[in-house]
């Protein structure tokens, strides 16, 4: 290879002429201050790897799990009778306003909240034990903020796939949270044939006649 220092030498990244054992950018014409750490070929191809027989479930996974069931079975605690037959037959502010301001509304609302600070509270502390643990890089809890947006299964989903990668094992969050999701759907789907059933039920249909 042509001499760096050499103007004819092509723009690159060469070892530093000072003896440091950083590369120097050598822009075609002169040294610049520009340096770069080698790229080592063996350190990169090293998997990371928690050390061995390291337990990927923590003591906090399993609370975390259980709150996305809990926020599920919560709309259990709404009067969905007294919502529907109000919405339909009475229009005015003030009974609308009492649907929100039903006591099962308002429980359901709080422990909407107070589990989804639970859920971010507990993802950082797992996240926490499992770098205790000597797990490397485990899926971040700041991910758990998206449960604020409804989009909870990041968290738990992400952390298995990255836990089986270090530890070999830790997919059971994954596992429990698609059995949280199909839950949620089967919920979804029997409340909505319950809605229309009370709706239906509540039509005066005689005044529909012509």
């Amino acid at each position: 290879m042509t001499d760096p220092a050499v103007p004819s030498t092509p723009a690159g990244w060469y070892p530093d002429p000072a003896g440091g054992a950083q590369r120097r950018w050598w822009d075609g014409m002169q040294w610049t201050d520009h340096f770069e750490t080698p790229y080592s070929t063996a350190a990169a191809a090293l998997p990371e790897k928690a050390p061995e027989g390291t337990d990927p479930y923590t003591t906090w996974i399993w609370p975390l799990m259980a709150i996305p069931v809990l926020q599920v079975l919560s709309i259990f605690l709404i009067d969905w009778e007294q919502v529907v037959v109000t919405s339909l037959t009475d229009p005015t502010a003030a009974a609308q306003l009492s649907i929100v301001t039903a006591p099962g509304y308002l429980a359901v609302t709080a422990l909407g909240w107070i589990t989804n600070i639970l859920f971010v509270l507990f993802a950082f502390l797992d996240w926490r034990e499992l770098r205790r643990r000597g797990v490397p890089r485990p899926f971040h809890w700041a991910w758990s903020f998206l449960v604020l947006a409804s989009v909870w299964p990041v968290y738990p989903i992400g952390r298995a796939i990255v836990a089986r990668r270090r530890t070999g094992r830790g997919m059971a969050s994954l596992w429990f949270t698609i059995a949280t999701i199909v839950l949620g759907i089967i919920v979804s789907i029997g409340l909505a044939i319950y809605l229309v059933q009370i709706s239906l039920a509540s039509v005066d249909f005689t005044n529909l006649t012509p």
